[in-house]
């Protein structure tokens, strides 16, 4: 059960018993506005689940609702989202792994071509360099 669905449940209850938002969260000693975002499923206004859960039972206690069932279906929710977030991380960790070894082999790619590059042009100066000065060397022991 999602906690839209417990809210609708306490929403009921608080209205059979003639209690406004306020007057129950009054009574809870709890903010108004945390009591309308568990009546209103909205878990995005609402703090950790652990404090949710807290409140899901300081709520149930105080407008007599079975605890035991809105508690289950509470967990219940919250290891499902677990799970579906689960499945969720597992192909995206596998996408950024393969793209990072695509990255990584064509960086040292076009880093062994530049090296390879660098050292041509570097021999090549140092041969035309030395091959100049045996040049003229053979043409001073010439004449």
């Amino acid at each position: 059960m999602s906690l839209k669905k417990i809210g609708n449940i306490i929403k009921e209850a608080r209205e059979s018993k003639n209690q406004s938002v306020n007057e129950l969260a009054s009574n809870l000693k709890i903010s108004a506005q945390q009591l309308k975002a568990i009546e209103d499923g909205r878990d995005d206004l609402l703090p950790e689940k652990v404090f949710v859960k807290a409140m899901i039972k300081k709520i149930s206690e105080k407008l007599k609702l079975d605890i035991n069932d809105l508690m289950n279906d509470f967990n219940h929710q919250k290891e499902k989202i677990k799970i579906e977030e689960i499945v969720e991380d597992v192909p995206k960790k596998v996408k950024i792994k393969n793209s990072f070894s695509f990255i990584f082999v064509f960086n040292i790619f076009i880093s062994g071509l530049i090296g390879l590059i660098a050292s041509s042009y570097i021999y090549s100066f140092f041969s035309n360099t030395n091959s100049e000065s045996d040049t003229k060397n053979l043409i001073k022991d010439i004449k």
